[in-house]
């Protein structure tokens, strides 16, 4: 029968575990984070030196890997097939996050070009507005050039201080 769209599965059988991936994500993340540290490399250096010491110098029989430290070469391998992917998966929801913020960036850049080009398409319009209206020296320069035309014809003017 085949499945129909207007009614929800029923649970069955499933061969594949289920795992949270944002819960895995952040693990994964903080793993990726503390294998990129000092710590990590100084404790790694330990327990290489620690293992090396111990399968040289330790009585015989408490001895488990012989000098070509097969299983220390296997310990380090499996560790580094489990770190390489834990660091990229960590790196890709990296590269997820920093996706978005450039989106989100973006639209704030762009928000603020049009508030710059409003504001500068308003005080061109302030500007345009000022050039017609009279300034405080245009009267006082009118004002001087009146008074000296009625001296000119005789007549005797108040002052520009005594119109204020």
């Amino acid at each position: 029968m085949a499945d129909r769209l207007d009614q929800p599965r029923q649970p069955g059988l499933r061969l594949r575990p289920h795992y949270d991936p944002e819960t895995f994500g952040r693990l994964s993340e903080r793993i990726a984070r503390f294998l990129g540290t000092a710590r990590f490399l100084v404790y790694m250096t330990v327990f290489v030196a620690v293992w090396v010491l111990w399968n040289i110098f330790a009585p015989a029989p408490w001895r488990f890997d012989s000098y070509p430290f097969i299983f220390l070469t296997l310990m380090l391998s499996l560790q580094a097939s489990y770190a390489a992917p834990l660091i990229l998966l960590a790196q890709n929801r990296q590269d997820d996050r920093d996706r978005i913020q450039g989106e989100y960036d973006r639209g704030a850049a762009e928000r603020n070009q049009a508030d710059v080009e409003y504001l500068t398409r308003e005080i061109a319009a302030l500007r345009m507005a000022l050039g017609e209206v009279a300034t405080r020296d245009y009267i006082r320069s009118e004002l001087q050039r009146l008074q000296e035309e009625l001296q000119g014809q005789g007549q005797t003017t108040p002052g520009p201080r005594e119109l204020r």
